[in-house]
């Protein structure tokens, strides 16, 4: 589970003062990640929170700033997605990732739901480093250099991840007929 530290009775988990290390958009796709990493909505902001903490943990510590801070961010929240992940059982998260993918500002139809619980439900199976490199370069519309050097791989592993993760979700929705 995310831990809930730096919370100091911010509910929401919007943090609005001057020295937030994220700002309203990184915060928001720092959300989508999380989301999209198997976070249920009710542990977001935590997740959001964590992200913000050890970007200032990494300040503390002296360490330069990241060159992106968006998507050291992203990756950030990736991890910790993959870490709560691994705490809980897939199946038990598919219902509250496609409540927060739908609260997207247009409703969707039922041919878009349908493709929705079916992408979520191929998520879910895939390994968790092919779902990571997933999320960050087709969600956070990371490169994949940049997505290589944040995680510390070759790039020619993320190609691979990336490669073999699309294939994977690809034969799913076949397989379901959803495509």
């Amino acid at each position: 589970m995310l831990r809930r530290k730096a919370r100091r009775g911010q509910r929401d988990g919007v943090h609005d003062g001057p020295d937030d290390p994220l700002d309203a958009a990184q915060e928001r796709r720092v959300r989508a990640v999380l989301a999209l990493g198997g976070v249920p909505q009710a542990d977001l902001p935590d997740g959001v929170q964590q992200v913000r903490l050890r970007l200032l943990e990494r300040a503390a510590k002296g360490y330069e700033a990241p060159r992106d801070v968006s998507a050291w961010a992203a990756v950030v929240a990736s991890n910790l997605a993959m870490d709560w992940h691994r705490a809980k059982r897939r199946q038990e998260r598919i219902g509250e990732r496609l409540a927060s993918l739908r609260q997207l500002e247009h409703p969707s139809g039922e041919d878009t739901s349908v493709l929705s619980l079916a992408v979520a439900q191929g998520l879910d199976e895939l390994p968790d480093q092919q779902r990571q490199v997933l999320v960050l370069r087709f969600y956070a519309d990371l490169p994949v250099r940049d997505i290589a050097q944040e995680l510390g791989v070759p790039e020619g592993t993320v190609k691979s991840r990336l490669h073999t993760a699309v294939r994977a979700l690809r034969a799913r929705l076949h397989e379901d007929e959803v495509v």
